[in-house]
């Protein structure tokens, strides 16, 4: 089964993966990185068919480069910067640097490996790739299609009827069902109803005149633990003053899970509380998260209602609903549902992942709130790491 390209543009990714990438353009060069796939569902089976059909997709996503009016698009976000879109009008995916392969049970392997700038600007076009490949592959795509047409109707009815009554973005590029529906789920969300404010999808944004919305990801603190001299249980302090210095107080929402949000409160100070204008929650129980933010801005003397908190961490929209409810008065609060958005069918969705895993050759990790999200492949750095955070925390709290 032959497919057509699924990458059209290289706008079609997220918002944040240019937000980081600029900051690496501009102060860190001279870093390279290692990333590695896992699908964290159980018994899933990448066929040969499939492993074929993926790597002839990446070998197209290799020949695009940036056209001129998305590069005009780029220039026209007031923080991307002109020098940063003219090395776009340059760069292009380099084919060298991926590797797809499967092992005999069927398990799929996808490794990227190569300068830091170019090689963290592959993960969303990879995992897009990977899941249209498998989905309309296994199954008949035009029935996931239909089911996802009968659930999308119900949450604009929802949304519309008083059901729901927050603002959320749409946060689905990486586990979408397709490039199409992606397309079609953002043009009704954003013209059928008044809750969606933007897309974190950079291409979609420009097509439908929608915000593009996105700060920064996990990548972005881990690749600190792979610079020599800086200590891992202060990388969210350096990685917050590079953002800072890049973006001068704009593009200001801190994510706040990468190596623990308790660990992430002792760097997030005064000059950081009043610089960022929110905090993002992506792992851990959501309720106690927020309690947390609101309890550390009030101990700066800063009224919550004056911040975003922002909540990502796999949320449908009755789970969005309840956290608006709970904080709605006591904070901003918005969304970024993702998976919910595009990828909700009849049938159940992949939780795939593209994690960087070295940075100049040194092993980084992820240990998040959630404690089953760690990922590493070094089981004695990530016992390392977590020492190092828990005598930071022990040390100051």
């Amino acid at each position: 089964m032959k497919l057509k390209p699924i990458v059209l543009s290289l706008l079609d990714t997220d918002l944040y993966k240019f937000n980081m990438n600029q900051v690496i353009f501009h102060k860190h060069t001279d870093l390279s990185g290692q990333y590695y796939f896992k699908c964290r569902n159980k018994d899933v089976v990448f066929t040969e068919e499939m492993t074929n059909e993926i790597s002839e997709q990446v070998d197209h996503l290799c020949t695009l480069s940036f056209k001129k009016e998305e590069l005009d698009y780029l220039r026209s976000i007031r923080f991307i910067k002109d020098d940063y879109v003219e090395f776009l009008r340059l760069w292009k995916p380099i084919r060298d640097y991926v590797s797809v392969s499967r092992s005999d049970s069927g398990e799929l392997s996808v490794v990227v490996d190569g300068p830091l700038f170019s090689a963290m600007q592959f993960e969303i076009y990879l995992l897009e790739i990977i899941n249209e490949v498998y989905f309309r592959m296994s199954f008949d795509y035009e029935a996931l299609r239909k089911s996802a047409e009968d659930k999308l109707d119900a949450k604009i009815k929802a949304l519309n009827d008083g059901t729901y009554t927050f603002k959320f973005a749409e946060f689905g590029c990486r586990r979408r069902l397709s490039r199409e529906w992606e397309d079609v789920v953002v043009k009704r969300l954003s013209e059928e109803t008044d809750k969606c404010v933007g897309t974190s999808n950079v291409y979609l944004a420009m097509k439908y005149n929608l915000t593009p919305i996105g700060t920064y990801a996990h990548e972005y603190v881990q690749m600190y633990q792979g610079i020599d001299k800086i200590p891992l249980a202060f990388t969210n302090y350096y990685a917050m003053k590079d953002w800072y210095a890049e973006y001068d107080g704009d593009n200001g929402t801190a994510l706040t899970d990468t190596i623990t949000t308790d660990l992430f409160l002792l760097d997030f100070g005064r000059s950081m509380v009043n610089n960022y204008t929110g905090v993002r929650h992506d792992s851990g129980d959501p309720y106690e998260w927020g309690e947390k933010m609101i309890k550390h801005y009030e101990s700066y003397g800063v009224d919550p209602k004056t911040k975003m908190l922002l909540f990502s961490d796999s949320l449908d929209f009755d789970r969005a609903q309840k956290l608006f409810d709970y904080f709605k008065d006591r904070a901003k609060v918005s969304f970024g549902i993702g998976t919910f958005c595009t990828n909700d069918t009849s049938e159940s969705a992949l939780n795939i992942v593209i994690k960087l895993q070295y940075v100049n050759g040194r092993p980084v990790a992820k240990l998040s709130d959630t404690p089953s999200k760690a990922m590493c492949r070094d089981e004695q750095y990530l016992d390392y790491l977590k020492r190092s955070v828990d005598f930071r925390i022990n040390r100051e709290k």
